[in-house]
């Protein structure tokens, strides 16, 4: 993963307030720490830092004065609503050390017709050289049938890295797709737990009519 150079700024103002103008000036409160040195509170360029963390495991080279830092993102909180960032923490790492970080995973290919394929786990945890990170993994499902499973340890990591996680941690699973008549009796079963109730259909309605005159005894002559 190549290193991508962010100008910051020291940040000497601290609180809501402050946090407030620096975000209406674009810019971005964060907080530059690790190996023991003390915490180094940053300003950084909103627009830019949106667009580096769209990879949430992005190598930083944080340019401040006549000093740099290389880092990644440890925390980040956005807006719920507007989806921006409202603050960033960032973990000073160096070349060759390992971390442990989570990669997304993304499947590719089709399984075999009828089937659906469930992600049951989006991302996995790993150990990697901070200077190695993957952006994400990709896994292959063509061609998979009900009851196939891809594991963790499935998985190809890159030379250096090693699970964080369980080997055996399931990833995809593959099943066969429900029939209508399942989905619909799953739906009535899930409405039913929950008190929903329907208007009879006009068919529904017959058909109970039917059955009343059925079970209704003969008027005698």
């Amino acid at each position: 993963m190549a290193e991508i150079k962010i100008a910051a700024e020291a940040r000497t103002e601290f609180g809501k307030g402050a946090a407030r103008r620096i975000r209406r000036d674009d810019k971005v409160p964060a907080v530059l720490y690790g190996h023991g040195s003390d915490p180094i509170h940053l300003t950084l360029p909103g627009h830019q830092l949106m667009l580096v963390l769209k990879n949430s495991n992005a190598l930083l080279t944080i340019e401040l004065g006549s000093d740099t830092h290389l880092a990644i993102p440890k925390q980040v909180q956005r807006d719920p609503l507007k989806g921006f960032i409202e603050h960033a923490d960032l973990l000073i790492v160096r070349k060759g050390e390992k971390v442990t970080v989570d990669v997304r995973i993304s499947t590719v290919g089709d399984a075999i017709s009828g089937n659906l394929v469930i992600l049951e786990n989006a991302s996995i945890a790993i150990e990697a050289e901070a200077t190695h990170i993957p952006e994400a993994f990709e896994v292959s499902v063509e061609g998979l049938d009900a009851g196939d499973q891809i594991l963790a340890k499935d998985i190809e990591l890159p030379e250096g890295s090693s699970l964080a996680v369980d080997e055996d941690l399931l990833i995809v699973n593959v099943t066969g797709a429900p029939t209508e008549a399942q989905v619909e009796a799953e739906l009535a079963e899930a409405e039913a737990d929950l008190g929903i109730e329907h208007d009879p259909t006009d068919a529904e309605e017959a058909a109970a009519e039917d059955a009343a005159e059925a079970e209704a005894p003969a008027e005698s002559e």
